[in-house]
């Protein structure tokens, strides 16, 4: 059997009051061939304030037949555990990072 996961990437189609710019990748996070990627949006409200926010784009990397490395959102069962660990280490990376934000008075 061969069981394919999909997971999609998280957009951000509609965020209110904040107008989207570019982004910038922050921190990527690998287990073999599964990543993922901490992106650092930043955006600006309609009262012209800056505002950042976080996103974490989940990914599996392959070769294709012509041998070219690719990347998709699907993932098979033994991804998962690998896929699992990128994520948690993401999570710690944002969480403990808000935390020395905290510490320092920022």
């Amino acid at each position: 059997m061969n069981t394919t996961i999909g997971v999609q990437k998280a957009q951000v189609r509609n965020v209110p009051q904040i107008e989207r710019q570019g982004n910038l990748p922050e921190k990527k996070f690998r287990a073999g061939a599964i990543s993922a990627t901490v992106w650092l949006n930043k955006a600006q409200k309609t009262t012209g304030e800056e505002a950042e926010y976080r996103t974490i784009a989940l990914e599996r990397a392959y070769t294709d037949k012509e041998g070219k490395w690719q990347s998709t959102n699907s993932f098979r069962v033994n991804d998962l555990p690998k896929a699992a660990l990128v994520m948690q280490r993401a999570y710690e990376f944002l969480v403990l990072g808000e935390q020395d934000l905290f510490k320092r008075g920022d």
